[in-house]
């Protein structure tokens, strides 16, 4: 998603607003959970002139779905992003602390703005999405939704105390 910036030249001070809705790339989440590709995404940015390059700040809404990382249930709801990087002037010397493959760059009078949303996104969503705080997920042993049967469980016995068992099966007599 690229965005001409020839408008703004290398005046600091110059600055535009954009509000766009576009349509989100590919890949923007992670396993269980993220954006799908090509669903709207709605950018409310301001693209401002300073010395260095082109400074853009706002946010960006997006549509996450996904699947609860316990139940498997789905999940969707909106997601509001702060989106701030500056984009440096081709020539421009790396900014403290960031080496040059870092650094976000203007080149032929555009930016890019793929990558840096997809870093406001893809750092914003959960690394174990649940569909609510308390979910209890899946039995382990038959896969029933355990939020559908409160109390559900099994009798496992670890098969190392299995002999043990034998010793006080409700058959055996005392007197022995």
């Amino acid at each position: 998603m690229t965005v001409d910036v020839k408008d703004l030249g290398r005046s600091p001070g110059t600055m535009r607003t954009l509000k766009e809705h576009v349509p989100a790339p590919s890949e923007l989440g992670v396993a269980l959970i993220g954006v799908r590709e090509g669903s709207p995404v709605d950018l409310d940015l301001r693209l401002e002139a300073v010395h260095e390059g082109i400074l853009v700040s706002g946010t960006a809404r997006v549509d996450v779905t996904g699947e609860c990382g316990r139940c498997l249930d789905p999940i969707e709801y909106s997601l509001d992003v702060d989106v701030q990087e500056l984009f440096s002037y081709e020539g421009a010397e790396p900014l403290e602390g960031e080496d040059d493959e870092e650094q976000r760059r203007v080149e032929h009078d555009s930016i890019d703005l793929e990558p840096v949303l997809r870093d406001a996104v893809v750092t914003m969503l959960p690394f174990q999405p649940v569909c609510r705080e308390d979910c209890p997920g899946l039995c382990p042993e038959c896969g029933i939704r355990l939020a559908d049967e409160l109390g559900h469980h099994h009798e496992v016995v670890d098969p190392r105390w299995s002999a043990l068992a034998d010793l006080i099966r409700p058959d055996r007599h005392s007197d022995e």
